[in-house]
């Protein structure tokens, strides 16, 4: 599981004393007990995709955070940005093509708009950009 892993790297960057990957599995770390606890408390128990939900979504703000101090040109933060992006994303599943993902969408009988976009939601959640699956299927 790839909370587990986030753990390891965790321990592993205290006993480093890296303090950069320490930081940024900090904020992985919480973010995912957040979501634990929201999950416990609706009856479910977390899973991968929540985790990959999360990566994503810190991924995205970083990208955020990293551009704007891009913009007052810190680039020493820029740097530790880049850094915990890097580490974040090692954690992410390899991403599918646009050739894998008009594969699958050709595979379908109901080639409808929200058929396809229900079946990546529920069979590649986290592995495939939905805009991505979109674009492909008007292209089709």
């Amino acid at each position: 599981m790839i909370y587990e892993e986030i753990k390891k790297a965790n321990i592993q960057a205290m006993k480093d004393k890296d303090s950069v990957a320490r930081s940024i599995y900090s904020v992985l770390l919480n973010k995912i007990k957040l979501e634990e606890i929201r999950k416990r408390e609706s009856g479910t128990s977390i899973e991968d995709a929540d985790i990959i939900s999360i990566l994503q979504k810190t991924i995205k703000e970083l990208n955020e955070e990293k551009e704007n101090y891009l913009k007052v040109g810190n680039q020493e933060e820029v740097e530790n940005i880049s850094k915990h992006i890097e580490i974040a994303s090692k954690y992410l599943p390899q991403m599918m093509s646009e050739e894998e993902i008009r594969e699958v969408i050709l595979s379908l009988e109901d080639k409808s708009i929200p058929s396809v976009m229900k079946h990546f939601k529920a069979n590649y959640n986290g592995k495939c950009d939905m805009r991505k699956v979109q674009e492909v299927l008007k292209g089709i």
